[in-house]
């Protein structure tokens, strides 16, 4: 396979008052295991359903019933943790992190803070042709999701709905590495694909099951070179955090506005306070939340509900053997084995439907003894690829497929795709499915 060669993009810079100023962006992002049942519980994780019915009696954290772990959210965590690189933990432990709100039943959540299942990975941000960020993932571990409170359907009352609560999510810690708006949009984008690619996250940022929490600080440049040498952290600013975003487009809006927040700050002679905020979009700006906490704040304890995870190296290899081609390597495949540009094949390998959809009229115009109209060598797999961009994706001869067909579907037009190939300018036809 061909390895692609990137050179880091230049961080993003913001000119202040007195001086420029480099940002500094780590990501959390809480992406929800795709799964039938709940992470603790048998009850179900279905989108939409009336408020309250998908409530276990552990969810509800009613006297008496205790959590049971489901293996394949574990499972699905490992197999995240595989398409990031990232090492596998083959003990790890669950935590309570104790807070009060009224959508938490329980009074805890039950998460991953000392021993998370998965250790250190990495995902290669794509932010051009021959431009990619290595951004570091720190860890990724598993917790419960908590309930939604509902404050606006009665002036006098809020109202709970349970329904999420229990839901298993990954949370994905990265580091520092992210030194832009668009390049965290575009990392968040990027775990998005990889974790549709492994079924392992729909990525519905729109009914919240991907979302992020931004920490942002401002430096000047070469403070982070230096932080780069010393793995000093206090060069990098004094970040402050984002809370729940799931908006690509809000999240470079929140940056941009906090970056320049802090830096107004900072030359008007005055000190960031580390937080937490929220993002106004309608104001365009962030608001405080709270205080920033740190783990002490939430008195955390080891669950005395759950043993210790172990799981065997047999089975994350079970795992490992049926991981299926990553976004990387199927793009790699595509510029390698087609001759297309990183472009083009950044295009057919963004969503995995269209990625398959290719691949499978590929296979369908592979030249066999029963394709006479078809001559070996790299020229060819180029023609043939040509056909798949244009009429996928722009049909200039007058040719739509759509996303939608099925395999069973494909095989009825492959000898119309062999005549276009033969009949290039003089096609008339259109396909309509």
């Amino acid at each position: 396979m061909l390895d692609l060669v990137h050179e880091p993009p230049k961080p993003k810079v913001i000119s202040g008052a007195k001086a420029d100023w480099e940002l500094v962006i780590g990501l959390e992002v809480h992406a929800q295991v795709a799964s039938q049942a709940k992470l603790f519980s048998g009850a179900s994780t279905e989108f939409g359903m009336e408020p309250n019915s998908n409530v276990a009696f552990v969810d509800a954290a009613m006297p008496g019933m205790l959590p049971v772990v489901n293996e394949f959210c574990v499972a699905q965590a490992v197999r995240t943790g595989l398409g990031l690189k990232a090492q596998i933990h083959l003990r790890s432990a669950f935590d309570r992190k104790n807070y009060f709100y009224p959508d938490l039943p329980q009074g805890y959540q039950i998460s991953q803070l000392y021993h998370p299942i998965v250790g250190e990975g990495e995902v290669i941000v794509d932010m051009g042709p021959g431009v990619a960020r290595r951004v570091r993932i720190e860890r990724i571990h598993l917790e419960q999701d908590a309930g939604k409170s509902i404050h606006d359907l009665d002036p006098a009352m809020s109202f709970v709905d349970l329904n999420r609560t229990g839901v298993a999510l990954m949370e994905i810690v990265s580091r520092p590495d992210i030194r832009g708006p668009e390049e965290a949009a575009a990392y968040v984008a990027k775990l998005r694909q990889i974790m549709r690619y492994l079924g392992t996250c729909d990525g519905n940022m729109q009914n919240g099951n991907l979302r992020a929490d931004v920490n942002v600080s401002v430096c000047k440049p070469g403070d982070y070179e230096r932080y780069q040498a010393t793995g000093d952290h206090s060069v990098l600013g004094t970040r402050c955090e984002i809370k729940n975003m799931n908006s690509l487009r809000f999240i470079q809006q929140a940056i941009e506005y906090e970056a320049r927040r802090q830096i107004a700050i900072i030359e008007d002679g005055g000190e960031v306070v580390q937080e937490t905020r929220l993002y106004d979009p309608d104001r365009g700006e962030t608001r405080s939340m709270r205080s920033k906490e740190e783990a002490h704040d939430y008195r955390y304890f080891p669950c005395p509900d759950l043993l210790p995870l172990d799981i065997e190296q047999a089975w994350v290899d079970d795992i490992a053997a049926d991981m299926p081609e990553l976004p990387d390597e199927k793009k790699a495949r595509f510029v390698g084995d087609y001759g297309m540009t990183e472009y083009d094949a950044s295009v057919l390998t963004a969503e995995v439907e269209n990625a398959a959809y290719a691949f499978a009229l590929v296979e369908l115009l592979t030249p066999g003894a029963s394709s006479p109209s078809f001559t070996p060598g790299a020229a060819n797999k180029r023609e043939r690829v040509d056909v798949i961009e244009r009429e996928r994706f722009g049909p200039a001869d007058g040719v739509a497929l759509t996303l939608d067909m099925q395999r069973a579907q494909l095989a009825e037009v492959e000898d119309l795709l062999r005549c276009l190939l033969v009949n290039r300018g003089a096609t008339q036809c259109i396909l309509r499915v």
